[in-house]
């Protein structure tokens, strides 16, 4: 079952307690004109291993974002779906997946682990006045209780502040898609975006369009270790063994000059092997899709013109590469801002 009141929440940081103790929880106090909150972040794992994925991007740029800073200030229950507020770490190309770290909660010394860095994001945004945070999970409360950290009553906040698909266990009831949390901070006066991301290493990249829950390797594993995989013949490999990013989304020409407008999405080929592309697919944010064909060639680009269903929209958007299981390959997104040129191309 998924989780039960997917939300974001918009406000300014006031107030933070490090992650500590069994299951340590990074803790903020958001208020949002007189009403407080508490978001509690996860800095460590309750399976093993115990060190959380971690990704920063310090110049965020995605079509939600526009959104996001249209929204009053407070709570806000999200549709799960795509073309809206919700992230989905998978479906949304919010990142690129191969950046993101472990990271232990606690280590000796300075900006070394998860509570540090996440600390260090934090102290920044409540010293700048202008800071807004959002921050994306599942709601509780209000309690008759005092919130134990902060004190504020009635208490009430934000979890699950992570990826919330592909899990395990007694964790697996809480899959479902575009229903990932997630930190934002926005910096008004310098334009900026910082993203903070997390997931447990036990998660996976590929999930199920329905449930959210992960797409199971076969049994038996690769045919050899995954550093050799890039050297055999991937026609002969099952798609579940060819590795992410095999080809990847380097460019697209989403604002074409002339009329009609063409468009087009450049791959590029990062093996040493020749990659067939017959069943493979481009989606664009509305799930059209445009069938691929041919093969490329080691270290090949190729422009492939985009038509009809799919559409590249010049107020931002996403493009999203499927191999022949359906799986994803690669992906990325674009925003306004960057498709308002005609003629010029995006890279990525």
């Amino acid at each position: 079952m998924p989780l039960k009141n997917y939300s974001v929440l918009k406000g300014t940081v006031v107030d933070r307690r490090l992650g500590s103790g069994k299951s340590p929880h990074y803790q903020l106090r958001v208020v949002d004109e007189g009403t407080d909150y508490r978001v509690a972040i996860n800095v460590m794992s309750a399976l093993k291993p115990s060190e959380l994925e971690f990704l920063v991007d310090e110049d965020f740029r995605h079509p939600l974002t526009e959104g996001l800073a249209e929204l009053a200030p407070g709570l806000h229950t999200l549709p799960r779906a795509a073309g809206g507020l919700a992230l989905d770490f998978i479906r949304a190309n919010l990142f690129d997946p191969r950046d993101m770290t472990p990271l232990p909660a606690n280590l000796p010394g300075p900006d070394n682990d998860l509570n540090d860095k996440l600390d260090h994001y934090v102290q920044r945004a409540m010293a700048a006045e202008e800071a807004v945070v959002y921050a994306f999970g599942e709601t509780w409360g209000p309690e008759k209780a005092k919130d134990k950290y902060f004190g504020f009553k009635p208490g009430a906040g934000i979890h699950d502040i992570h990826m919330n698909q592909a899990n395990v266990g007694r964790f697996k009831s809480d899959d479902g898609v575009w229903q990932d949390g997630g930190l934002l901070l926005q910096f008004p006066s310098t334009e900026q975006w910082v993203a903070i991301f997390l997931k447990f290493q036990s998660q996976t990249w590929h999930t199920d369009d329905v449930t959210g829950h992960q797409i199971v390797v076969p049994a038996g594993g690769p045919p050899s270790d995954a550093e050799a995989l890039p050297m055999l013949a991937l026609e002969s490999l099952p798609t579940a063994y060819r590795p992410d990013g095999l080809v990847r989304i380097v460019g697209a020409l989403v604002n074409g000059q002339g009329s009609p407008e063409i468009e087009t999405v450049t791959l590029l080929n990062t093996s040493p092997a020749a990659v067939p592309l017959a069943g493979w697919v481009l989606m664009d944010a509305l799930k059209n899709r445009l069938p691929l064909q041919g093969t490329l060639a080691s270290g090949d680009a190729v422009r492939v013109p985009v038509a009809a269903p799919v559409r590249l929209s010049n107020q931002g958007g996403l493009i999203t590469l499927l191999n022949d299981d359906g799986l994803r390959v690669d992906g990325v997104s674009y925003t306004r801002e960057q498709a308002q040129n005609p003629g010029w191309t995006v890279t990525f």
